[in-house]
């Protein structure tokens, strides 16, 4: 692990009349690419009878013209993006998840990581559940169905289900007639929906993906809040709003959300710029010239030029054909996309003190690399500086920070990390001033767990195993 590992992308469309939601969903689910680039999948409602595709690969890979012909024309759609947190990257664990029980089927996209996940679907099997993936989703579908058997709607079993499931959670949720959006109480991971002129709505994981379908944002999903669209309007329950502490991943506004997303109020592009401008002020340093890693360290860049004075510089070019570092399991294989995905641009670093600004060190072996880039450029000093506290803990709600061991703060002073990554001087965020980056947000509070060790819920009782410790029996027979 030599960066921080993705969450998912969900989204989905509810339309006024049979037209090709399955475009529009291939667009949503373009725009959030960035959030998973293992798996993707998109369903189409026409009138209850659901066509579906997935696979592994990245949305315009997966989605060629035939595929998209085969799914046809409907009146909903569901998509899905994934980068997994738990179970391994194989086709069976791609969304959306689609269930055909005696109420009529469902589809369902989730992003996030339950914390109870384990102990349900112990008590499941052992009830006669046969599962087919190595994902938590599959889980939140039986508890769902199972609920549906007697609940009067698909909504209110929903709502029972979401009684028993802990952790992060951001589910859209397709039914014959009804998309169904849903947040956890804490409301971890981002979710949104929009209306489109035609009166089509629209829920996705963050608003850029509103935007690409020309839809136009109406408000986030409240933390616990089910929305249920219909053609007829919607209506919004909120039985599980208010009663525990809103918090809200931080990293969505250090790194995991796209710069022109507005996740609960608040811009992520001015979040960053915000978190660059911290620095400058704890952090000085005499340098000639700033830059930032691509893609979401340039605007912490700017806004560390802006506070500090010193100019701002493109410093490197990214390979636009190369998915991020992180995306490759094997680690030769990251290294070498580092080599390729980045180069520096020697006129504007040589013979200058540079100050570089990322928005994380993980492992540091990515960061080592990037800082010998500038080096062999020619640039004289490295001074970084990164936009997030140092890592110091796991964390169970959806970013693949499975342990301890895999990250460098850990075990290592922030003397000895300079020295490691080789650079002139380090400095990191301040804990207090993570709360401060999104100015006007109201999502009610933040999940900074990782940095303090302050759990908003209790930790998993059976630790999941670490994403990318494959077992023989979650491959297909051609992965062998």
């Amino acid at each position: 692990m030599s960066h921080l590992h993705e969450e998912c992308g969900v989204f989905g469309v509810l339309a006024k009349e049979k037209s090709d939601v399955a475009s529009t969903a291939y667009y949503g689910l373009f725009a959030l690419q960035h959030r998973g680039q293992e798996s993707c999948g998109i369903v189409v409602n026409d009138d209850g009878l659901f066509t579906a595709h997935k696979d592994t690969g990245l949305v315009n890979d997966v989605f060629t013209p035939d595929v998209m012909q085969k799914l046809g024309l409907g009146d909903m759609a569901v998509g899905h993006v994934r980068y997994g947190t738990t179970g391994s990257s194989s086709r069976m664990n791609a969304q959306p998840i689609v269930v055909n029980h005696i109420k009529g089927p469902m589809a369902l996209c989730h992003n996030g990581n339950l914390v109870n996940s384990a102990e349900l679907r112990e008590q499941l099997e052992l009830g006669g559940s046969i599962f087919h993936t190595t994902s938590d989703t599959e889980v939140i579908s039986y508890l769902i169905t199972k609920e549906r058997l007697n609940a009067p709607s698909i909504e209110e079993a929903l709502c029972r289900a979401m009684r028993r499931i802990h952790g992060a959670f951001s589910l859209v949720v397709m039914s014959p007639s009804k998309l169904i959006a849903a947040r956890d109480p804490h409301g971890f991971r981002p979710l949104c929906f929009g209306t489109r002129p035609d009166g089509s709505f629209v829920v996705a994981s963050e608003s850029c993906a509103l935007d690409s379908v020309g839809a136009m944002l109406v408000r986030d999903v409240e933390p616990g809040e089910i929305i249920v669209f219909e053609r007829d309007g919607m209506r919004s329950i909120r039985e599980h709003c208010g009663k525990c502490k809103a918090s809200l991943c931080v990293f969505e506004y250090i790194y995991f959300a796209r710069p022109d997303s507005v996740v609960d109020g608040a811009s992520v592009h001015e979040a960053r710029v915000r978190a660059g401008a911290f620095l400058a002020k704890t952090h000085p340093v005499d340098a000639d010239i700033v830059v930032g890693v691509p893609d979401s360290g340039l605007d912490a860049a700017i806004g560390y030029s802006q506070q500090s004075g010193i100019p701002y510089g493109m410093g490197f070019i990214k390979n636009r054909y190369i998915g991020r570092t992180f995306i490759s399991p094997g680690q030769k294989s990251r290294e070498d996309k580092v080599r390729i995905k980045l180069n520096p641009i020697a006129p504007v670093v040589r013979g200058k003190r540079v100050v570089l600004i990322d928005d994380s060190i993980v492992r540091g072996t990515t960061s080592k690399r990037i800082v010998n880039l500038l080096r062999d450029a020619g640039a004289t000093e490295v001074h970084f500086r990164v936009t997030a506290p140092p890592f110091l803990n796991p964390c169970y709600y959806g970013t693949d920070i499975d342990s301890r061991d895999h990250l460098i703060a850990c075990h290592h002073t922030i003397a000895e990390i300079a020295q490691i990554i080789g650079v002139d001087s380090l400095g990191y965020l301040d804990l207090g001033d993570v709360h401060c980056l999104a100015d006007g947000a109201n999502c009610g509070g933040y999940c900074d767990a990782c940095f303090s060790g302050n759990y908003t819920t209790e930790i998993p009782s059976k630790r999941a195993k670490s994403r990318f410790e494959y077992k023989k029996s979650e491959r297909r027979p051609d992965e062998e």
